[in-house]
């Protein structure tokens, strides 16, 4: 390939095996690992790092700075993991002075014209599908799957193992393990196939379905709730995630809807 087609910044670090298309530009402060993929019109900006065995499909944008008034041109990074694939056309944000980085863990797949915004911190074998849009400061459990469309409001939380339905918009955070659907966003069940596919026992999947029960299904507000799973003295490791998240969520959990469009208890905290 001709190099004229190109804008390689000679500073760039670029890793061996690395195959890149026409009209790729990569800037100065830039790091790629080995045997890459960068397909072409593709930019990648400074402060980015890439992985090992990524691939990045057409018009991607890698390390933009931040769409935020507050930016102030501070030395930020985005840094995206290993076998990560970002499909045609997302546009992925460094971070701010608030955290200083945006992070995309390993084997994460980044569908098309997906928007990650500044801060955001996205765990291992994520999926976001077709133009999800993450705001800032949002946070993702590993091994969850956000739907097609999706709108993510800023200092979101989303738990490890969520499933996301498409379309939905996520204005409150959301507890491992389940699965969220309607509008408003709800609770409509623990996410069980995903569960074993992940190699879930059935022990583990009832006492997680047991906690959301106690959460969700037995007409106490949150706060009861809480004390009710609290007192169990049967512990498990999912069961202390659980209880770990809910006193973190700061914008508080999504709640239960139920088909007659009447809200439960469950998104109530006093």
């Amino acid at each position: 390939m001709n190099s004229a087609l190109r804008h390689i910044h000679p500073n760039a670090k670029i890793g061996n095996n690395v195959k890149l298309g026409p009209f790729v530009t990569i800037e100065a402060d830039v790091e790629i690992g080995d045997n890459c993929e960068i397909g072409p019109n593709v930019c990648i900006l400074n402060g980015t790092r890439l992985g090992n065995n990524c691939k990045v499909f057409p018009g991607a944008i890698l390390g933009s700075i931040p769409q935020d008034l507050k930016f102030k041109d501070e030395d930020s990074k985005l840094i995206i993991g290993n076998n990560v694939i970002i499909r045609e056309y997302c546009t992925l944000n460094r971070g701010t002075a608030s955290n200083l980085e945006t992070r995309i863990g390993d084997h994460c797949l980044i569908m098309a014209y997906v928007h990650v915004a500044h801060d955001c911190v996205i765990g291992e074998r994520c999926i976001l599908a077709n133009c999800v849009n993450l705001a800032g400061h949002i946070t993702i459990g590993d091994k969850s799957i956000v739907g097609g469309l999706c709108a993510v409001h800023q200092f979101v939380k989303i738990g490890t193992h969520v499933m996301v339905g498409g379309g939905s918009l996520v204005r409150k955070d959301i507890p491992p393990f389940i699965k969220a659907a309607r509008e408003p966003l709800s609770y409509v069940g623990v996410n069980s196939i995903g569960l074993r596919r992940h190699k879930f026992s059935n022990d583990q999947i009832h006492d997680i379905q047991a906690v959301y029960r106690t959460l969700y299904m037995k007409g106490y507000n949150t706060s009861q709730a809480m004390e009710k799973i609290m007192a169990s003295p049967h512990s498990t490791p999912e069961r202390d995630m659980i209880i770990s998240f809910i006193k973190e969520a700061d914008r508080g959990i999504i709640g239960l809807r139920h088909v007659n469009g009447n809200r439960a208890n469950g998104n109530r905290t006093a």
